[in-house]
C-alpha cells in the first residue's frame, strides 16, 4: 500500500473522532468532482480488481483509473501495476472518504454481501456507480440502492453486460411486436452449479495478503474459512446466492426487458433439503406476475440439473433438445415458441417458424454496456440496466431464493416489501456488522 493510504489502526482513530464515520460514512453533503463535459474523462474509483473486477476496469480504462481498493494485496498489487497512478487502499471506506473530491464515478466488483454497503455509500457521497450482479444479497437491499441512485440523481449500471448484444435487442422487438401473441410463459434455465457451500474455518492461517476481517465485511465474524477466498464465496449464503444468484440476473433479464416485468405478487421454489451454510445443487422456482388480459404470466427457473419437462422436449431447429443449450429463455406464446439464449434466438416450432412476420429492428445498437454508463454519468441520460430497473430484476431473483430458504412459497407485497409467510420475511433483509451497514437501507 501507498503511504497516502490509511492504515487500519488510523482508521480506528479517525472513527474514534467521527462515530457516524464507522456507521456507514453517512456523508451526503460531501462534494462530488464532477467531469465538466462528454469529452473530459471520469475519475473512477474500483472497489475488488479481481476477477470480474479487472475485466471491468480494463472496459474502463479509458477514463482515469485514480484509486484501487481490494482486500487481498497480491490483486490490490497486480492491479496497481497496470495502473500505477492509482492510489492504493485495503478498505472501501477509507478509499471513499479519502477520494471523495477526487472521484466522479465508483466500480464495485466485490463478493455479493458487500455489493450495497459499498454502493450505498458511494452513492450517498454522490458519486455513480457500477454495480456487478446480483446488485444486491437481500431483497431490502436492492430496493434501497434503487431509492438512493433515484434520490441522489446519479448514473447507475448493473453488471449485466450481455443486455447490451443486439440479440436481445431483437427479441424484445419480437415479444413486444406480438409475433408469438400474447405470452403466457416464460421458461428460464441454466445447466451449471454452485452449491454445497460448507464451511471450513479455523484449520488454516490466514493468507499474509488477506485482511480476511474486511473481506467478511457486514457478515458476522468467524476464523479463516480456506474454502471460501477467493473462488469458491458463491457457494454459501453469507457471501452469495448460488447458481441463482450468479446467473439468473443474466437470463432473467431478457424476459423482464422484453415482457416490461416489475414485481410477482407471489413466489415459490424447490430443490434438495435446505443446508444453513450453502447454495443446493439444483432450484425450481415459479413465479406469478401480473400477465396479459388480466390473466397470470407464469414464470419459472431452473438451474443446476433440474429442468422442465417442456425445456427437455423441446426441439430445436437442429433437432436438439431446448435443454442442450446449457442457458436459455423459452417464452410461450398464444401463437408460437420464442427460444433465445446469449447469441441466438429461434421461432418454434420449426414447422411454422416460416409463418412468424418479423418486425423491423426498432431499438438502436447499443455503445456498449460500460459505455452507456460512462456516457450516463457525463450527460445525465439513462442507461438500460440502471437501478431502478435492475433493482427489481434482483429483487425478483433473490425472491426464488428467499422462498427456497424459508421451504415453502408466499404471496408478495412488492411496495410493503412483505412476505405472507413469517418464516420467508427473515431473508427479505439482514444484519449488520457495525460499520458495514447500508445507508438508506430503512427509507
Amino acid at each position: 500500500m501507498r503511504s497516502n493510504s490509511l492504515s487500519r489502526r488510523a482508521f480506528l482513530e479517525l472513527s474514534a473522532l467521527a462515530p457516524g464515520l464507522a456507521a456507514g460514512l453517512h456523508l451526503g453533503g460531501a462534494a462530488a468532482a464532477t467531469a465538466a463535459g462528454p469529452n473530459d474523462k471520469l475519475n473512477i474509483a474500483a472497489i475488488g480488481v479481481a476477477n470480474k473486477g479487472g475485466d471491468n476496469i480494463n472496459n474502463l480504462a479509458s477514463q482515469n483509473i485514480v484509486a484501487l481498493c481490494d482486500v487481498d494485496e497480491r490483486f490490490l498489487n497486480e492491479w496497481g501495476e497496470k495502473f500505477p497512478q492509482a492510489r492504493r487502499y485495503r478498505d472501501y471506506r477509507i478509499m471513499l472518504e479519502k477520494e471523495a473530491k477526487n472521484v466522479d464515478a465508483v466500480v464495485v466488483s466485490t463478493a455479493d454481501h458487500t455489493h450495497a454497503p459499498a454502493s450505498s455509500v458511494a452513492l450517498d457521497l454522490g458519486k455513480h456507480v457500477y454495480c456487478e450482479k446480483p446488485l444486491a444479497h437481500t431483497v431490502a437491499e436492492a430496493r434501497a440502492l434503487a431509492r438512493l441512485a433515484a434520490k441522489n440523481k446519479r448514473a447507475t449500471q448493473m453488471g449485466t453486460q450481455i443486455h447490451a448484444s443486439d440479440n436481445y435487442r431483437r427479441v424484445v422487438e419480437i415479444i413486444q411486436a406480438g409475433v408469438i401473441g400474447p405470452v403466457h410463459a416464460v421458461y428460464n434455465w441454466c445447466n451449471k452449479g454452485w452449491s454445497d457451500g460448507r464451511f471450513d474455518c479455523g484449520t488454516a492461517q490466514t493468507p499474509a495478503n488477506l485482511d480476511w476481517d474486511l473481506w467478511l465485511g457486514p457478515a458476522k465474524q468467524r476464523p479463516f474459512c480456506q474454502n471460501v477466498h477467493p473462488a469458491n464465496w458463491r457457494r454459501f449464503w453469507e457471501y452469495g446466492s448460488g447458481t441463482f444468484g450468479d446467473m439468473a440476473c443474466h437470463v432473467m433479464d431478457l424476459p423482464f426487458w422484453a415482457l416490461k416485468l416489475r414485481s410477482p405478487v407471489s413466489v415459490a421454489c424447490t430443490g434438495p433439503e435446505v443446508h444453513p451454510d450453502g447454495a443446493p445443487s439444483y432450484a425450481q422456482a415459479t413465479y406469478e406476475f401480473p400477465g396479459p388480459g388480466g390473466k397470470p404470466l407464469m414464470f419459472y427457473w431452473a438451474d443446476g440439473p433440474a429442468n422442465f419437462d417442456l425445456v427437455k422436449q423441446t426441439k430445436d431447429s437442429d433437432g436438439n433438445p431446448l435443454s442442450s443449450w446449457g442457458l436459455g429463455v423459452l417464452f410461450v406464446g398464444e401463437k408460437g415458441m420464442l427460444a433465445a439464449d446469449y447469441g441466438r434466438r429461434q421461432l418454434l416450432p420449426k414447422e411454422k417458424a416460416g409463418e412468424f412476420k418479423l418486425p423491423e429492428a426498432s431499438i438502436p445498437p447499443s455503445m456498449g454496456h460500460w459505455n452507456e454508463w460512462v456516457h450516463a454519468c457525463k450527460t445525465g441520460d439513462p442507461t438500460t440496466c440502471n437501478f431502478d430497473y435492475s433493482g427489481a430484476l434482483t429483487e425478483t431473483v433473490l425472491l426464488g431464493i428467499v422462498a427456497f430458504r424459508a421451504g415453502a412459497g408466499f404471496t408478495w407485497n412488492a411496495e410493503q416489501l412483505k412476505a405472507s409467510l413469517p418464516r420467508a420475511q427473515e431473508y427479505v433483509s439482514k444484519e449488520y456488522r457495525k460499520g458495514f451497514e447500508v445507508v438508506g437501507l430503512n427509507g
